[in-house]
């Protein structure tokens, strides 16, 4: 069975940083894509960044210059750098990755979601 565990949401105050982390764990052969995603309530889930196998990233709009996704594909762990955070960066933030393992072809999976609240 593939896990994605997260970790590193919190609490804290406009201006501030966090560092979020994803790591995935089980029979896997090979991971394709991860990303970030967020979703604020009463809101749609909406991606935050993403980056590929190749190391190539994205991100949306409201988070560019401020957050930073990377990966580190010996640990199949995705990070997401966020600095600068703002009070509408309050969410629960989930990865996803696409990836192959020993029982299903290529699927995303999610991880549980980790809160982030940012004060004013």
């Amino acid at each position: 069975q593939v896990q994605l565990v997260e970790s590193g949401g919190g609490l804290v105050q406009a201006g501030g940083s966090l560092r979020l982390s994803c790591a995935a764990s089980g029979s896997i052969y090979d991971i394709n894509n991860m990303g970030w995603y967020r979703q604020a309530p009463g809101k749609q889930r909406e991606l935050v960044a993403g980056i590929t196998s190749g190391g190539r990233t994205n991100y949306a709009d409201a988070v560019k210059g401020r957050f930073t996704i990377s990966r580190d594909n010996a640990k199949n762990t995705v990070y997401l750098q966020m600095t600068s955070l703002k009070p509408e960066d309050t969410a629960v933030y989930y990865c996803n990755v696409v990836l192959t393992w020993t029982r299903a072809p290529r699927s995303g999976y999610w991880g549980q979601g980790t809160q982030v609240t940012v004060s004013s």
